[in-house]
């Protein structure tokens, strides 16, 4: 069996690999539909399949964790989607694929449950911040190498889905030394509270952490859905907004281990409150700019290094907030979260896009961004020592 490092270096291989299947297939499947003639409201539709995915089994999770323990549930969620990629290029139909999409979803929600509650629950207090940064890091690496897959489409078709199936699967295959462990359990759990009542108590006493990852998952998922439209309407190409949006993941790189590590020593809150209110000047400095190209490339990397950390800075103070035997409903929640934004944020943007069309699209951002610096810097939550 291999040692406790060595496990949290696998676990973050599958964290990478999870991001770059993401990453791959939100773009690579948008130009396939749209190559094949399908409708922009359809594509934008079909492309929540891999959120609904989330949600549908984020709620499920949290009772075969604790009777199976992390391992099983890990192989399995990884498991559903490197077969889930392996089948895409087989049989073209848009219900298939969205059917592929919701179980890639699922797996992946399974695989991230697994690994960062595993990563949550061991990691020491004073280094955990550290810990879970170099989780959001080599996520946002994946994500960000993925969309390259799409230039093998010129090749074949089969190759980029068979090509990550072979990655995920290769990475998957080192879980096989690992050693199983079960989450603590406690003295509520044994007397048989429901699942349902310690959501609700996470929720309760961690409220404030899953904003982080509410905001990152709207972020993400408006600044690759509704940006590149709006970007287009003010008149850039679409060959300089595909380079401007990956800045922001990209930018993110350089400072998930700072910003983890300062949380360490100052306190998540006042790491969090400082970098939305970065990230609220940046996107100030967005909508002001954004008819220059270099003035977006230059904002884009800005709010990357201030508020790409969101999500997994988010993980780190619910885990502060939060006992440990309720991690496991916390980083449901965290997930649940994340997915929320992601499919509420194309959707407000898009409507706001259309009420009122001579407002800045940042706008939408920068009005989400002060809410949730103001219910982080005026909350006061107890944390878990």
């Amino acid at each position: 069996m291999v040692s406790t490092n060595t496990r949290f270096w696998i676990l973050i291989g599958l964290v990478t690999i999870s991001g770059f299947s993401q990453g791959m297939l939100l773009p690579l499947l948008a130009v396939i539909l749209e190559q094949n003639g399908i409708s922009s409201s359809i594509n934008g539709l079909h492309a929540t399949g891999l959120y609904i995915g989330i949600l549908l089994s984020s709620p499920f999770m949290e009772r075969p964790l604790r009777k199976f323990g992390y391992k099983p549930m890990i192989m399995f969620g990884g498991a559903l989607v490197f077969l889930s990629l392996a089948f895409f290029p087989f049989w073209q139909a848009l219900w298939f694929w969205f059917i592929l999409r919701v179980t890639i979803g699922v797996g992946d929600q399974i695989l991230h449950f697994g690994t960062q509650t595993w990563i949550t629950a061991t990691s020491a207090k004073e280094s955990r911040g550290r810990s879970i940064a170099y989780y959001g890091m080599f996520f946002s690496i994946g994500f960000t190498l993925g969309p390259l897959m799409t230039n093998l489409l010129d090749w074949s078709i089969y190759a980029p889905f068979l090509i990550s199936a072979f990655l995920s699967m290769f990475v998957w295959a080192f879980m096989i030394r690992v050693r199983n462990e079960i989450p603590e359990k406690d003295h509520t759990t044994a007397h048989g509270t429901s699942s349902i009542k310690r959501f609700m108590k996470a929720l309760r006493l961690g409220w404030v952490a899953f904003l982080p990852p509410l905001a990152y998952g709207f972020l993400e998922a408006t600044l690759h859905g509704i940006f590149p439209v709006y970007g287009m309407r003010i008149g850039h190409g679409v060959n300089i907004l595909s380079l401007i949006i990956p800045t922001f993941a990209f930018a993110s790189l350089f400072s998930q281990i700072p910003l983890g590590a300062l949380s360490d020593r100052i306190g998540r809150k006042k790491v969090i409150a400082a970098v939305v209110a970065g990230g609220v000047v940046s996107f100030i400095l967005a909508a002001i700019l954004e008819q220059s190209v270099l003035g977006l490339f230059l904002t884009f990397a800005l709010a990357g290094l201030f508020v790409g950390s969101l999500f997994s800075l988010g993980i780190s103070y619910m885990t502060d907030l939060l006992p440990r035997e309720l991690l496991p409903a916390g980083n449901i929640l965290c997930g649940m979260a994340f997915s929320l934004g992601s499919i509420i944020g194309p959707f407000l943007s898009g409507v706001f896009l259309d009420l009122f069309p001579q407002l800045s699209f940042f706008f939408v951002i920068i009005v989400l961004l002060i809410i949730v610096m103001l219910c982080t810097t005026f909350s006061n939550p107890e944390q878990v020592e």
